[in-house]
């Protein structure tokens, strides 16, 4: 979990003149975060003999069981790409995604010998992370004679990782810091950890830290005590696979049965006869009930019924479904993939499914007092408005809607509410959001509800459509929120795709008021407009200047927040390929 307070933060160091042994031991490297560093007490540092260097130094250990469907060795892993060839298929292996390939092509038929020959050379990863290439298969047994066997206990720990990155402080002899250095990965720590062994380095780690068990869970500990006795306690907490059955299909019925019945699946990818059908059956939910029942809601509400089975055959566990007015999904499905909270679903001729469990999901019939019982939950925001084809969303950034019981709505706007009246109402079997807003053509409309789960509604009018998100605060907003709206903050640094304009902002003043309003004054002009900090996939400040003049019109986006302290917040703004376009830097002033 984000932590804004720990991005509050000293550096309060001496520094020394490095002696050139240790500078030979030290990494280096970039770090957008800084870590407070207090001088430990000697008895915190990491030694050759203590248990807390071997478990981090087990953790740390390379994991070479994700691809034992090739190599056969939980010890070793093959770096990829790699050539390989399956059943008299020659295929190239370039992500671990395609080690369900290789699976399905061995699923193929029960009655076949399955046979793998890898093309060499190839390049090999050792446990202690290191490359040696290799000529032939001769020389590949030779490497892996002393690997463990299927499931054998071993000395690496799988069922928990750090989060990266960390940092360790570096003492001389008299136990004084004389550098820090960043960890940014497995390798790096293993090397580390090699050097702490050898008595070569004195070094603590600073927390705090974070850790990541297999579930995907997390959790903070704040000293040497507290990790040892995590890492302990997860040592054996999961199943680390250590078996040639790739995905860890290797379960009973019974397992799989109990696993489908928790909770409704949301589809979120599907292909059928080779043809890619997500748009049709995306955010499709599943419900598998008692009694070979299964229920399914379709996006428009609609509630279908049909049936399920499983069994489990030299083939894999396979998972049959039934439906009488849905033949896409009517099949005989190979579960070839399950990890945790999601399953994946193959059939040979280009049929997948891939669904995410979800908890939350209510798969019945959307009914009006459903519908009302949503809209008083929070703020919502409008993530996504298109009126007869152009989009009106960034009208709409950060200014959220308030539902509340007498059919009052309110949207703050510039930090005033502008009040309002909606209504749900029944249109053709379909429930509807009617919403009158004076000055608000884009939201006056009767809306038809046609998607509904906590957090999300989606809505369409004829020609347009409309994405309502709920926005609840959370301590990480508020303490966002406060530190925004504690004084006055200037553009510190702004550039766009490269170019430096932080020059256009000089002699302004932005100001962030509790009630959502923003003003920027400078240069005789005066600025107003409103903001929003939000979570959706992560941090974000909404900022919406009511100018169309520049520079400060620019501005005017969604933007990733990447780092806040009380004094400083960097925001970025990505495009669709993930790459950096902008980065705005404000500073209080």
């Amino acid at each position: 979990m984000f932590n804004p307070k720990s991005h509050t933060m000293k550096t309060n160091m001496k520094t020394l003149l490095l002696i050139p042994f240790f500078a030979l031991l030290l990494f280096s490297s970039c770090q957008d975060e800084v870590t407070e560093i207090t001088q430990p007490e000697e008895s915190e540092a990491l030694t050759a003999e203590s248990e807390l260097t071997s478990l981090m130094f087990s953790a740390s250990i390379m994991d070479g069981s994700a691809d034992n469907i090739i190599d056969n060795a939980s010890c070793t892993s093959i770096k990829l790409p790699v050539t390989v060839e399956v059943n008299g298929l020659q295929i190239i292996i370039d992500s671990e995604e395609d080690f369900k390939v290789i699976e399905a092509i061995f699923n193929e038929f029960e009655d076949d010998e399955d046979r793998l020959d890898i093309i060499f050379p190839i390049t090999i990863i050792l446990s202690d992370h290191e490359e040696i290439v290799i000529e032939n298969r001769d020389a590949l047994e030779a490497l892996i004679k002393d690997c463990k066997g299927d499931n054998e206990e071993d000395d690496d720990i799988e069922c928990i990782d750090f989060h990266y990155p960390i940092s360790f402080s570096v003492f001389n002899t008299d136990f004084q810091i004389i550098d820090v250095i960043t960890i940014e990965n497995d390798r790096q720590l293993h090397r580390f950890l090699k050097r702490v062994k050898k008595a070569e380095v004195i070094a603590s780690l600073n927390f705090p830290i974070t850790l990541e068990y297999a579930d995907g869970t997390t959790v903070d500990v704040n000293n040497n005590e507290e990790l040892a006795r995590t890492i302990k306690e997860a040592r054996n907490a999961c199943d680390e696979d250590d078996d040639n059955d790739y995905g860890d299909d290797d379960f009973t019925k019974e397992r799989l049965d109990k696993y489908l019945k928790k909770c409704p699946w949301v589809v979120y990818e599907f292909e059928r006869n080779a043809s890619n059908l997500t748009d049709k059956y995306k955010e499709y939910a599943l419900n598998f009930k008692e009694n070979d029942t299964v229920v399914m809601r379709a996006r428009g509400g609609d509630v279908l019924t049909g049936t399920w089975k499983t069994r489990v055959t030299d083939r894999g566990a396979l998972l049959k479904l039934e439906f009488e007015t849905l033949e896409d999904f009517t099949l005989e499905w190979i579960v070839y993939d399950i990890d945790e909270g999601k399953i994946k679903l193959y059939e040979r001729d280009g049929n997948r499914i891939i669904m995410k469990r979800n908890c939350d999901v209510v798969i019945n019939i959307i009914t009006k007092e459903r519908v009302k019982n949503y809209l008083k939950e929070c703020l919502w925001r409008v993530d996504s408005l298109r009126i007869k084809g152009l989009s009106k969303r960034n009208d709409y950034i950060g200014t959220p809607l308030k539902f509340y019981d007498d059919n009052i709505v309110k949207l703050r706007v510039d930090g005033e509410l502008v009040q309002g009246t909606y209504d749900i109402g029944l249109r053709e079997d379909k429930i509807t959001l009617k919403i009158d807003l004076d000055g608000r053509p884009d939201l006056k409309l009767i809306w038809v509800i046609n998607f509904l789960e906590p957090g999300l509604i989606k809505l369409t009018n004829t020609d347009s459509k409309m994405v309502l998100r709920r926005h609840c605060p959370d301590e990480d907003i508020n303490y966002i929120s406060d530190v925004l709206s504690n004084g006055e903050w200037v553009v510190a640094s702004y550039v766009d795709q490269g170019e430096n304009e932080t020059e256009n902002y000089n002699n302004y003043v932005i100001g962030f008021n509790e009630n959502g309003k923003l003003f920027a004054e400078g240069d005789g002009n005066n600025y107003i407009g409103s903001w929003l900090a939000y979570r959706h996939e992560g941090l974000y400040l909404g900022l919406n200047f009511r100018t169309l003049n520049e520079p400060f019109s620019e501005l005017k986006h969604r933007w990733k927040i990447k780092d806040i302290t009380p004094n400083r917040i960097e925001l970025k703004d990505y495009n669709s390929s993930g790459e950096i376009e902008r980065i705005l830097v404000l500073e209080k002033n």
